[in-house]
């Protein structure tokens, strides 16, 4: 099910960065954060918040608010753009449920593989062992 459109919803916030930039970052606020309220999303049906609610609870804040940055450019357009993108990778990851891994059996020849494997290594230690008898001095 693709995403709607959830630009309306999003909340940007800018602020001075570090990084690269000479003066230049002493004077302009290229580094914007982006705030989404999953809870209170009206574009979102319930099932996809719960889902994301789950699958992203270590980038939520105690509020359930997805707080995301991007400071790696000197634009602050070119951070917003680059957010945007990496909001929506997000929300993409979070709502892909897993494919249902189908159980199988080994093959026999893996079984047989396996059991000569053991058997080397029992012997191998078997062999390391001082024969009975011979530490004794008679």
């Amino acid at each position: 099910m693709p995403l709607p459109d959830l630009n309306p919803e999003l909340q940007f916030q800018t602020a001075r960065s570090g990084g690269p930039g000479g003066q230049n970052v002493n004077k302009v606020s290229s580094k914007v954060e982006l705030r989404f309220h999953i809870a209170s999303s009206a574009l979102l049906s319930d099932a996809q918040k719960e889902l994301l609610l789950q699958k992203l609870g270590t980038k939520l804040t105690t509020e359930g608010i997805l707080l995301l940055t991007s400071q790696e450019h000197r634009s602050q357009k070119q951070n917003k753009e680059e957010l945007i993108k990496k909001f929506y990778a997000t929300l993409e990851k979070g709502l892909r449920v897993p494919r249902k891994r189908n159980t199988t059996l080994p093959t026999v020849a893996s079984v047989q593989e396996r059991l000569n494997a053991k058997k080397i290594a029992s012997e191998k230690k078997i062999n390391r062992q001082t024969p009975r008898g011979a530490d004794s001095e008679e």
